[in-house]
């Protein structure tokens, strides 16, 4: 567990933020669907310990993504992370991407920038991405 030495609020504070990212992820096609949210939920349901309120989260982490001009704020918690737990949410962003069953242009460019960001090498991204897409062409 990534979150074993900060308090409950802190917890909740950086799980939001995580949460805002892969909002972000899921509406920046403009097509946010129920499914995406669901892929985002059990996302946070693994990396987050029995005692949080994921409905409460995500509807904080809502009004976050929405009150947000810049990924930047979102991407500090993820950048802390141990490269595994990096690499959950890389793959979580991939398949919100890909329920859909298409990555469009948009959604592409954020994971260029994330890639970036996270300090994800290119090589990691491509394989995480082609790993995700094969799951949902299958």
């Amino acid at each position: 567990m990534f979150f074993k030495y900060i308090t409950k609020k802190e917890k909740s504070n950086n799980l939001e933020k995580i949460a805002a990212l892969l909002i972000h992820a899921a509406k920046i096609d403009e097509d946010y669907s129920i499914e995406e949210e669901e892929i985002i939920k059990q996302a946070l349901l693994k990396i987050a310990d029995n005692n949080v309120d994921i409905n409460k989260i995500m509807e904080n982490a809502k009004e976050i993504e929405q009150n947000s001009y810049q990924i930047l704020e979102f991407t500090k918690e993820v950048k802390t992370m141990k490269e595994k737990n990096k690499i959950e949410i890389i793959e979580t962003l991939w398949r919100i991407i890909f329920s859909n069953k298409n990555a469009d242009i948009y959604e592409t460019n954020l994971m260029r920038r994330l890639a970036g960001l996270l300090y994800i090498e290119n090589k990691v991204m491509g394989d995480i991405k082609e790993k995700i897409k094969k799951e949902y062409s299958s």
